[in-house]
């Protein structure tokens, strides 16, 4: 999906503690490891029609009758707002942002069942609730209610940082005309410019509503509550997120290129689907939905690992209030 280059591009221009982040993932891929049964059943079989719909979603949305209608719709919506047409950022964003409208639209009903289906059974796992069998049904349904409700409000968190980053551009680009500087070279500055700091922003949107999701599912409690609370428990530790959702997405990406190019090429190559075809198909997407397995367990660690530090910097910080305190009627007795 479009949100690796994202993370890839924010990648680039930031630093992180790789200690901290290598252990994280040295101990998700051990607690994967050790319920590998388990994790490469019902979850990842879960996660698979999800991981289905959005490998087909890009030759599906290229070929769409409603990708040159958004396409054409978004364009003159960006030229009515005063984007220069000849600009490089412009041709890109209207590019991706139709097909990622088109994408999400496509994959969301997968999305709102299957994949919270498997990341509700994930965090029950992961959580050692030793319930009775019986209940087992009830409490993923416990799970899977606040997380609907959260994927919700992070659709609008993520709608809501798209506009702002493009309105910031839309700005930009305007007070640029106004200054008559509307040549070549300082819109190319200004288009990357513009390219890197929204990376930057959506790449930290995607981190926080992946936090956010994950810990609606261990509370119980969805909404923007969660964003909020993801929010202040990232703070600082954004690098470290960064350097653990790297990886996975790339992981995530190379797995869409190779179902690209082993099937979708096959495909447009071949008369009709054959056997081996569908059979390499079902792999490639039994192997992602597996790698969102694996990207639900870091960011579950990595949320234990954020409330253990500000569990620890609240205690500091009420032991700095304490000291500073005491010191205070100490004076107060010496006047």
């Amino acid at each position: 999906m479009e949100e690796h280059y994202y993370y890839y591009y924010y990648y680039c221009y930031s630093s992180f503690p790789m200690g901290k982040a290598s252990r994280i993932m040295r101990k998700s891929i051990f607690t994967f490891l050790q319920n590998f049964h388990f994790f490469t059943s019902s979850p990842s079989l879960l996660a698979v029609p999800f991981a289905i719909s959005t490998l087909l979603s890009q030759p599906l949305v290229s070929s769409s009758s409603l990708f040159p209608l958004v396409h054409g719709r978004l364009r003159s919506l960006f030229l009515t707002a005063g984007f220069p047409p000849l600009s490089e950022l412009f041709a890109i964003l209207n590019l991706k942002l139709s097909q990622t409208i088109l994408s999400f639209l496509f994959v969301l009903p997968f999305t709102l069942s299957f994949l919270l289906l498997a990341k509700a059974s994930v965090i029950r796992a992961l959580e050692h609730r030793k319930t009775p069998h019986r209940h087992a049904f009830f409490s993923w349904i416990m799970i899977f209610n606040p997380l609907f409700i959260t994927l919700l409000c992070n659709s609008l968190f993520i709608l809501s940082a798209n506009a702002t980053c493009f309105c910031l551009l839309i700005i930009s680009f305007n007070l640029f005309d106004i200054l008559g500087l509307s040549s070549h070279g300082p819109l190319l500055l200004l288009s990357a410019t513009g390219a890197i700091i929204y990376s930057i922003i959506l790449a930290n949107a995607y981190i926080i509503c992946n936090l956010a999701l994950l810990l609606s599912g261990i509370e119980r409690q969805g909404g923007f509550n969660s964003i909020l609370k993801a929010c202040l428990l990232i703070r600082g530790r954004t690098a470290t997120a960064l350097s653990l959702a790297v990886p996975i997405n790339m992981a995530l990406a190379a797995v869409e290129a190779l179902f690209q190019y082993r099937v979708v090429r096959s495909y447009k190559r071949a008369t009709a689907p054959d056997s081996s075809m569908v059979l390499e198909a079902m792999l490639i997407a039994y192997l992602y939905a597996i790698l969102l397995v694996l990207d639900t367990i870091l960011g579950f660690e990595f949320l234990k690992s954020c409330k253990a530090d500000y569990q620890m910097d609240q205690t500091e910080i009420q032991e700095r209030s304490d000291k500073s305190l005491g010191k205070m009627k100490g004076l107060e007795l010496l006047v």
